[in-house]
């Protein structure tokens, strides 16, 4: 090498142009490995490219034309080339157009022809591009528009430039491919500002300022509620989820990544706006919120005051039959305790479908007399009648553990809760692990009841739904109850951190196919593939996911998405701040003011 000699043994300006030559310059380091030149793609190491033109435009563009290719989830380089025309040569030229056009017109008039119409307009809009020209309130220009798109192979090159060409041949706006001027291509299409297409064609100023690119998604309306910052453009996510054809939605998250943060601030905002909340808390985490704004909270637990009869009758609604009640009761009746008793046999089923009935019979509550007020039985009289039935005796054993075993302060009384006030939160954080499914199925019940005899706009939020979710018969109500809902003016609010839990259940898909509202916000890498697939995320949408910050996410309604970012004012974080530091931070404040 030449630096083994000494410097004194060459001239200095060898020694630097020596220098030069073996230091790497801008160009080498973001080159491509290798560049392969084909008539219609390039190869640039292992991906492949390939540079498109656009040619023939309608009569008429509207605005945002070119929204749909800014929002297309794909990589891929747009570049625009705009050049001015000298305002006197266009109007030399739009005066013989105008010549020529009265020339036909007179023609086919001497003729006796009918009138061509398309003669007419096109002589009405020369004579009013004219007139604007001359009074300077229009200019014309040459536009260009190229598009290279990138691929991981052939294949996917081929189904990108057919995505794209049909967004735009939906618009009658055509493009083609740079034949042989592939490489010039993709120069025109990177920030150089360098055309070697040259491909353009004549726009006055109204058609080409429909072609401003910096548009994004919209998720604004006129009424609903502020969810967040739409991260691409900064504008404001308001919406309201009962506008949609459905007002459910799913929160998937990982912990700490803000979602619980997010339901308080929706239910504090959907409050003001006058609907009703209803909430499953299993962590606590709604208590505060409950007693800010005057809503009820019920601890439901082994040794809690509140309690929720199971065997409560549903209450009556319009143009439903007192018969198709009381067996659709019965039904969820056997779910629910197929599911407190762990599975029940074919034969079991029958059995306890049997025990209910005459349970209900002996308070003089049959198909006919359902909907009458009067008191319904508990388990324990359940319990007895089973001991009286021949081959009852195993599933009377079970259920004794829930009425005058251990667990039988829970669901063995009547039911002595009210959803009168327009926040309810129903808290199991103090129930055992093994109880918790149990007691979201049985409140759901009871919700259920109270959502279908009195029509109200409405928001129930399930909290750690994966817990139901690890049985069918608890699932299957849920997804009955999101698929249900909107008759009833509901919106059921499904949040989980466990994906693959929630996923593995046949009713996981479902429930997301049944809610038009999905917010995704930061994901672990052990489940962000599962997550991928169930909502068809791009590359750059699944490392979004994995990089956001706390309370940034992707959110969805209907067709539409952004990425979203959710604020809260300082009153509103104080409300629903979920950070333990400053929870502990509020509550010595609030010693000290009371002291």
């Amino acid at each position: 090498m030449f630096f083994k000699k000494k410097k004194e043994d060459i001239s200095q300006k060898e020694f630097e142009v020596k220098r030069e030559e073996t230091l790497l310059t801008l160009k080498d380091i973001i080159a491509p490995p290798s560049i392969d030149i084909q008539q219609d793609y390039l190869r640039l190491g292992e991906k492949y490219a390939k540079t498109f033109f656009v040619f023939s435009y309608p009569n008429q563009l509207v605005t945002n034309w070119l929204s749909p290719i800014i929002n297309f989830d794909r990589i891929f380089d747009l570049s625009m080339f705009i050049y001015p025309m000298s305002s006197e040569e266009v109007l030399r030229t739009l005066q013989r157009k105008i010549t020529e056009v009265e020339a036909d017109i007179m023609d086919r008039q001497q003729k006796g022809l009918v009138r061509d119409p398309k003669l007419d307009e096109a002589y009405k809009n020369i004579e009013d591009l004219r007139d604007k020209l001359i009074t300077a309130s229009e200019k014309i220009f040459k536009f260009g528009l190229y598009f290279t798109i990138y691929g991981d192979s052939l294949d996917e090159l081929s189904k990108i430039e057919k995505e794209i060409r049909q967004m735009l041949e939906s618009q009658l706006i055509f493009m083609k491919p740079a034949l042989f001027r592939q490489k010039q291509g993709l120069i025109s299409s990177a920030p150089l500002l360098i055309d070697e297409i040259q491909v353009s064609f004549q726009l006055n100023t109204s058609p080409l300022s429909t072609t401003f690119p910096f548009v994004s998604f919209e998720l604004s309306s006129d009424r609903g509620i502020l969810y967040g910052i739409n991260q691409h453009n900064s504008s404001l996510i308001l919406f309201d989820r009962f506008s949609l054809e459905n007002a459910n939605m799913v929160i998937f998250a990982k912990s700490g990544s803000g979602k619980s943060y997010f339901q308080k601030l929706e239910i504090l905002r959907s409050l003001i706006s006058g609907v009703n909340v209803i909430v499953i808390d299993p962590e606590n985490e709604y208590q505060y919120l409950a007693e800010t704004v005057g809503g009820s909270y019920f601890n439901i637990s082994l040794a809690s005051p509140h309690h929720i009869n199971p065997l409560d009758v549903p209450l009556p609604i319009e143009g439903e039959s007192p018969e198709s009640a009381f067996r659709s009761n019965l039904i969820n009746l056997v779910g629910l305790i197929r599911l407190m008793l762990s599975g029940l046999s074919p034969e079991e089923d029958t059995l306890i479908d049997k025990a209910l009935t005459q349970a209900y019979a002996l308070k003089d509550i049959s198909p006919e007399t359902i909907f009458e007020r009067k008191s319904p039985p508990l388990l324990s009289d359940l319990q007895s009648i089973l001991e009286g039935i021949e081959g009852a005796e195993s599933l009377s054993l079970r259920l004794q553990r829930y009425t005058t075993g251990t667990l039988g302060g829970f669901l063995n009384k009547p039911t002595n809760v009210s959803m009168q006030s327009q926040l309810v939160v129903f808290s199991i954080r103090d129930l055992e692990e093994e109880l918790r499914p149990v007691a979201m199925y049985i409140i759901l019940r009871y919700i259920w009841n109270i959502v279908r005899s009195e029509l109200k706009k409405r928001i129930l939020v399930v909290d750690e739904a994966w817990w139901l979710m690890q049985h069918d018969d608890s699932a299957s109500f849920l997804y009955g109850m999101a698929k249900r809902a909107r008759k009833y003016y509901l919106g059921v609010s499904t949040i989980t951190q466990d994906v693959n839990d929630f996923m593995m259940s046949s009713f996981g898909q479902p429930i997301i196919s049944n809610s038009s509202l999905q917010l995704l916000l930061k994901q672990s890498p052990a489940t962000i593939d599962v997550v991928q697939s169930t909502f068809n995320l791009t590359k750059e949408e699944k490392n979004l996911l994995l990089a956001a910050e706390v309370g940034e996410g992707l959110f969805f309604a209907g067709t539409k998405h952004a990425a979203i970012k959710v604020v809260a004012s300082y009153t509103e974080d104080q409300i629903i701040t979920t950070d333990p530091e400053q929870i502990l931070e509020i509550r010595k404040a609030k010693r000290e003011l009371n002291d």
